[in-house]
Parts: structure tokens; sequence; C-alpha cells
């Protein structure tokens, strides 16, 4: 029969007594109902399978398909297709069979597909497994994912089966992904772990809606990382259909090695230390910690009781006669390298400055002030405990105060579990102004004042008034009143040095409300002086001291905004001093000598003129026998005096 047009460009050819067949061609086209709907499809069929049987084939009988196969059908359609032109040949020709267009090239037959899935699925696991773990977890964390993999390349011959095993080991790899990548992400963002009090810490006093606040703020370091666990799974599904199926079984030295794998990976889930690594168990145990810590936090009533007995064991005395007040401002993410009083160009803090310019040395501005911590619930531990750890049972600077005969009032504008339970319940008086928890609440600082003035002219004799503000605590555009940014979208020296830089353009807006956020800041701190100079008996001791719990990257070292334990910018902070009354001896030195946060409580207890039993004066900066010692920090710091 001719060849015509027609039949070359058809999907299936006939070339002399040869078909050219595509298999998928083949299955789309005659595995319809209507060739099998009368008797001569299946007559032909039978037919075909014998004759094909009974000469030499280009395909040996040993790798003969079953006949429901993809391809001997495609075979019986195509002698089908001769039959439909209406000459039927008196005696079946034998079909010779040509997949040539359809057989892979010798080079990947050198690879089967099962072990190029097994060795991508594994360069892929281990590629994001060395971001987020050093180079002895990495090793332990592939021994203990390599079972799925064996599994991968065992053949199955059940479909369901094999479609379990699709399921179950892009679950088991993406498992496994999901825990580095988000190893790495912390890792990169905050040099942390997730076990790390930082990260346990922010995660136990944080709420569905602060989550999506900051995820809101870090939605591009965030998507970056998406993308990538996006891709791995795509990479991890696409090979996970490609597990052995049924059929020769595999090489002698195959099932040795799956055996061995088989084996040190029972071997690693016996070892405890290993067994917890696993994502399945690490982060349950995780989650636990987390719910434990915030139980502990939610009731500390037991525990303030035992501060205030360690406080009165100590018999703490008030050294000074009279009537006194330190009013104690603690701010939130201020970075004194955004201070114009610290001579930033920007201009920041007018009012401060201009209370220097007046007050003079009465005003004493640490120029190298430091916090020992990046984020706020360690800081304040530190602040009140002096520093000490817990299994040293530390005084608490508050009920010290109590105990000497101060009346305490806490004021903040945090709405905030931890701080409320661990501190602020120590004070007689509780002013919480802010109770929308997390990033949003958009109360501004300058709603304490009322309560500032209040609490000055209470008539106690003594008193401890402890002001918490929100500061430039992100949302940095929240912090400032509606409208009031004078360094929006403004080309001066801070903008043009980000842009030399390589500051992105969402940095260098962040620099600008943060800025702003300073500016009004300012505004607010610098009232809470004048309210303690103003306010208050003229023969009364008064001071005031003015401090933040830690820093804040906004484009200094990298480019970020944020809580930064990573770079010096997390832990510079401001600290400034004021007393209405000139100590007999100040050092020389006392405004360039460091200063610790996690020291403050010293000189808390020194401004309130309380003596008590384990006082030390080495750790005071206002003493004259202060001692500097360096704090351990995550990151390098050249000098603590620039």
């Amino acid at each position: 029969m001719p060849i015509t047009k027609a039949d070359r460009n058809a999907p299936v050819r006939v070339k002399a007594d040869r078909i050219m067949v595509s298999p998928s061609v083949g299955k789309r086209y005659f595995a319809g109902p209507r060739f099998w709907a009368g008797g001569e499809g299946c007559a032909i069929y039978a037919m075909a399978v014998r004759r094909s049987q009974s000469v030499a084939d280009p395909m040996p009988m040993r790798h003969t398909p079953p006949m429901a196969s993809v391809q001997w059908r495609a075979t019986v359609w195509c002698i089908g297709l001769f039959v439909a032109t209406g000459e039927r040949p008196a005696r079946m020709p034998a079909p010779m069979l040509d997949f040539s267009a359809d057989r892979p090239n010798t080079r990947s037959a050198k690879r089967p597909p099962t072990l190029v899935a097994c060795g991508a699925i594994a360069a892929t696991l281990l590629m994001l497994i060395a971001l987020g773990h050093d180079g002895r977890r990495v090793a332990q964390l592939m021994v203990l994912a390599a079972p799925a993999l064996v599994w991968l390349a065992w053949p199955v011959r059940s479909p369901r089966v094999h479609r379990f095993r699709i399921v179950l080991v892009w679950l088991w790899v993406m498992g496994f992904a999901l825990d580095a990548v988000t190893r790495a992400y912390l890792l990169d963002a905050y040099q942390a772990a997730p076990d790390s009090s930082l990260v346990q810490s922010a995660a136990a006093n944080t709420n569905r809606r602060e989550a999506g606040e900051y995820l809101s703020m870090h939605w591009r370091a965030t998507l970056v990382w998406c993308g990538g666990l996006l891709l791995a799974a795509l990479v991890v599904a696409r090979n996970a259909r490609r597990g052995a199926r049924a059929g020769e079984p595999p090489p002698r030295w195959a099932i040795t090695g799956m055996c061995a794998i088989l084996a040190i990976g029972s071997i690693a889930y016996l070892i405890k230390p290993w067994r917890r690594l696993h994502p399945v168990v690490f982060w349950a145990d995780w989650s636990h910690s987390v719910l434990a810590l915030r139980a502990g936090w939610a009731d500390q009533q037991r525990e303030r009781d035992l501060a205030l007995s360690r406080a009165r064991a100590t018999r703490p005395s008030v050294a000074m006669d009279g009537p006194a007040t330190l009013v104690l401002v603690i701010t939130d993410s201020i970075n004194r390298d955004n201070m114009a009083l610290y001579g930033y160009s920007r201009a920041t803090t007018p009012r401060l400055m201009a209370y220097k310019a007046q007050l003079k040395d009465q005003l004493l501005v640490m120029r190298n002030a430091w916090s020992a911590d990046a984020s706020t619930i360690p800081a304040l531990r530190n602040m009140f405990n002096f520093g000490l750890p817990e299994d040293q049972q530390p005084q608490h600077v508050l009920a010290l105060a109590r105990a000497a005969g101060y009346k305490v009032w806490w004021m903040s504008n945090h709405d905030d579990v931890a701080i409320e339970q661990k501190h602020a319940r120590l004070a007689d008086m509780v002013d919480i102004v802010n109770r929308t928890p997390g990033r949003a609440g958009a109360s501004l600082d300058g709603e304490l004042l009322d309560c500032v003035q209040e609490a000055l002219e209470d008539p106690a004799e003594r008193k401890l008034i402890v002001v918490h503000l929100m500061g430039a605590h992100p949302h940095y555009n929240l912090r400032f009143p509606e409208g009031a940014n004078p360094f929006d979208d403004r080309i001066d020296d801070v903008e043009e040095a980000l842009e030399r830089s390589g500051r992105s353009m969402w940095v260098r807006k962040f620099r600008q409300e943060y800025d702003a956020a300073l500016l009004y800041h300012d505004f607010v701190v610098a009232e809470t002086l004048e309210l303690t100079r103003r306010i208050g008996r003229a023969e009364g001791y008064r001071a005031w001291m003015y401090l933040s719990d830690h820093g804040q990257e906004v484009g200094h070292w990298g480019n970020h905004a944020g809580h930064s334990p990573a770079t010096a910018s997390g832990y510079r902070i401001p600290t400034v001093i004021w007393r209405n009354r000139s100590p007999k001896r100040q050092p020389a030195d006392a405004e360039t000598r460091p200063f610790r946060a996690d020291w403050s409580g010293w000189t808390i207890t020194d401004l309130l003129n309380i003596r008590w039993n384990g006082d030390a004066t080495d750790r005071n900066a206002l003493a004259e026998g202060y001692r500097w010692q360096a704090p351990t920090l995550p990151v390098e710091v050249t000098s603590f005096e620039d």
C-alpha cells in the first residue's frame, strides 16, 4: 500500500515492514472503546500477539511487556489502521516493532531514573540542611532522613503502595526541609537557634496578631526563604514519582547498600541525642517548652512573693532623710547613633539637647552605654535582677525599693503579659494605658504623661516611678502622630550616605520613620524630665534616669531594619541621668566611662540611696570604685568606648 503525505505526518507511520510507533500516541488513540466494540479488534489483537512471538523481534522476548501495556496496544492499533483502509491482507503480516524514538540513549541508560531521583532529593535536602546546621549535625540529620530514600529505591509492585510512597516520601523530606529553612532564617536574621532563650521567649510572648505584624514588616526576607522551600518541594515532588517499580530485582550491591543505610538509620533512632534532632521530635519538644514558659508567666504571684521575702531579708535602708523621688524612664528599641544628643546629623533630639545646654554637667549623658541583650524580655530581666543569673536567686530592684519603704509605680505603654507578670505586678500601683498587644498598638507614649504627673503629685514620702515607653519599637510609623515626619522623602546627608552604602529603598524609608519616631520620643522623654524637675517639694531629693532596653538596626551595619542581635546596633543604647542635688563626689570621667544596662540595677539603687547587704559599688557606674568589664556579646565590638 503506498505511503501518502498524511501517513508521513501522522504520529504513527508505516515504513516497509516496520511500524514506527509512539506509545503515548498509541495509548491516546487505541485505548478508546470504538475499536474494541466489535470482535474484529479482539481478533486482530490476538493474531498480532501470536504472530509476534514467532518472528525475530527487535525487542527480545524476555523484555516483552504484558499484553495490556501501552506498546502492544499501540501496535494493534496500527494493525487496525490497515484494516480501516479496506485492504485486509489475506495473511496478517508479522508486526515488527521499532521503538527507537522512545528508547533512552546509552548515556541515560547508565543512570537509572530511580537512582537519579534519589540523588536529586538527597542533594536538595543536603543543601537545605547545611544552611541551618553545623557540620556534624548535617551528617546526623542526613542519616535520620535516609530511610525514606531507601524506600524510594526499593521496587514496589502495587500502584496504591507506589502512590502512598510518593506522599510519604514527600512529607518526610519536606519536614526536614522546613526545619532547615526555619533554622537558616533564624540564624541569618538573629544569629540564634530555635531553642535559644531569645527565640523561645519571643514565641512565648507573642500572639497571632503580632506574628502577622512581624510578617508584614519582614515579608521580603520571608518570601525569599519560602521561595527556596517551594522550589525544594517541587523538586522532591517530581523525583518522588520516579521511585523503583516491580521488575528486575536490584543488583546485589544495591541491596547490600540499602540494608547498611537502614541499619545505620535504625541505630541513629535508638540514640536519644540523635533522635531528638528529628524535626517532628524537636519541634514537638520546642512547642512544649514554649507553652510551659508561657504558662509560667501567666501567674508569677509566688515568685513575686519570694522576691519580696528575699528583699526584706537583706534589710535595705535609705541613706538620706526627707522626701525622695526617682523617675526611671525605660524605653524600647532606641539606638543612640540616631540621636542628635549623641552626634547624629538629623535633629532628632532638640529638646534633650536644649536641656543639656541648660543643665550642663547636672545632666549626665553616658556616651558609651551598651545593652547586653538585643530583645526586651532578657534585657529587662537583667536590668532589674542586677545582671545575675536565675540560679543565684538575685534581688529585684522593685522588691528592694518596696522593702526600703518606697512606694512604687509602674506605668506602661506596653501590653505585655511577661513584663506585667514578672516586673510590673511587683509595684504598688500599676497603670497600663495600652491594651493592644503586638506591634500594631498605636497608643502614643505621650498618653503616659498625665500618669507621670499624677504619681509625682502623690503625697507619698518616697516614690519610685517606672515609666515604660514603646519608644521606637517597630512599627516605626505608629510611634509618632500622623503627618509628623519631617524626614519623609527628604534628601539630606543621611539619605545620601545610606544610598552610597547600597541600602535598599525600604531600609531608607524605615530610617526616615525611625528618626521621626525619635523626634516624637524626644518630646515625651524631655517632658518627663521637666515634670520631675518641676513637681515635688523644693527641699526634697529628685532624680531622673533614662535608658533603652536595647538598640535597633536601621541600615547602620547592614541592609536590615529591626531587632538585630547580629550587629552592634542592636546593643548601642542611650543613658541619661539627672539629679537635683549634685553628688559630693562625681567621677570626672562619668560621662565617658562605658556603661552596661545589665548592671543598671546597681546604679538605680544608688540613685534611690538604698544600702543593703549585697551592694556592689564596683558595678555602679556612678561610684568611684567602678570597674568596667566588657559584656559577652554575639558580635565583635572593636571598642566599647567610641
